[in-house]
């Protein structure tokens, strides 16, 4: 996909001040993952990415220290830095050899006393169960397209077509293509045999809605707020079958889907619609916990927003359509970065001593 620029707050105990960390005060742990079984053009990219970010910060006027991490043992690669002088900047995915391991991180961060950037374990690990997410949104009252989980191909309770067929915990658009969209219950019962083959996992089933895809970046945890939205331009894709956001079309530059998929940056959206999206998003952020930023992945459909994913710890690169929507408030690269940094370094400030700054940051959020 090419990007294409166009021309309610959380509830706490009492408002914590604290004051803003300076750059001298902390030494930030660029914490991510290498893993040796990713191919060499994947393992160069990845590199690359780091090293942009690394350099940014660096500008910023803060000492990085950059930690990639090759196995499973995170402990050890953190057990020699002091929490009470670090602030770990998270782009960790997952413990290499580990797969869906990404809450598995936090939660070592946590146990070892660290404050880190992004959200917590337990909101990480549930944005990985679709189903849990989407009862979630239900019991909220946020709109989301009807939905049914499935471990087996009896799905004659099914009415509404067209629908869409997702493997039920997996990320990333993982096991979606064009197949995935269905209208029969032959068809139906067919994807969701293959997907509980071939993924190990329930099927996610819901009614698909063709039309106007956003994704749409928050930040802030008292008063979060939304950056200018991206729009998934399906001008160019010809039937219901391409307008999506499938696998290949995120992450495979050279295929044909990648290259139809423009994401405007900002979107345009009437005032009302920029409004209704701004209170669905932000609700859909605050109900699942998320903390400093997250992505979320909503449709508008007959003048409603539904929401379809919620993304804690979404990419940070500098192509992305967080970076590209938050030039549009004003912010560069590293000061996007250094804007979600300042979360943590809120955290930390507002520990007291004995009790751990993710501590502090449970009790001012209950």
């Amino acid at each position: 996909m090419k990007m294409r620029s166009s021309g309610a707050r959380v509830c706490g105990k009492r408002k914590r001040m604290v004051k803003r960390m300076t750059n001298s005060d902390f030494a930030v742990i660029l914490l991510h993952n290498l893993d040796m079984s990713w191919g060499v053009s994947e393992l160069k990219n990845a590199v690359r990415e780091v090293d942009r970010l690394e350099n940014q910060v660096i500008r910023l006027g803060y000492k990085v220290i950059n930690s990639p991490l090759f196995d499973s043992d995170l402990k050890a690669l953190l057990c020699d830095l002091d929490p009470a002088s670090h602030i770990v900047l998270n782009w960790c995915e997952n413990l290499p050899g580990i797969p869906k391991s990404e809450s598995a991180v936090a939660r070592i961060l946590q146990e070892m006393g660290f404050t880190y950037t992004g959200s917590e374990a337990e909101t990480i690990e549930k944005s990985w169960n679709k189903p849990q997410v989407k009862k979630m949104l239900d019991e909220k009252g946020i709109a989301t397209p009807k939905w049914q989980a499935f471990s087996t191909a009896r799905c004659s309770r099914w009415k509404i077509f067209p629908a869409i067929v997702k493997p039920a915990l997996e990320h990333c658009s993982y096991g979606v293509t064009g197949d995935s969209i269905v209208l029969n219950s032959c068809d139906l019962a067919a994807r969701i045999q293959f997907v509980v083959d071939n993924f190990k996992c329930p099927a996610l089933v819901e009614e698909f809605l063709d039309g106007r895809e956003f994704h749409v970046s928050v930040w802030g945890n008292s008063s979060p707020e939304i950056i200018p939205p991206a729009e998934m331009d399906f001008t160019l894709c010809q039937d219901c079958f391409e307008r999506l956001c499938t696998y290949e079309s995120k992450f495979a530059p050279e295929s044909e889907i990648f290259n139809k998929i423009n994401v405007i940056v900002p979107a345009k959206l009437s005032d009302e619609e920029l409004e209704q999206l701004r209170d669905t998003t932000i609700k859909a952020y605050q109900a699942s916990g998320c903390r400093d930023y997250a992505r979320l992945d909503l449709r508008l459909m007959d003048g409603k927003f539904y929401v379809l994913d919620i993304n804690p710890n979404p990419d940070i690169g500098d192509e992305t359509s967080m970076a590209f929507g938050a030039q549009h408030l004003g912010y560069g690269y590293g000061q996007m970065i250094e804007k979600i940094l300042q979360f943590a370094f809120e955290r930390h400030s507002a520990a007291s001593p004995g009790k751990s700054a993710e501590a502090v940051s449970n009790e001012a959020g209950s």
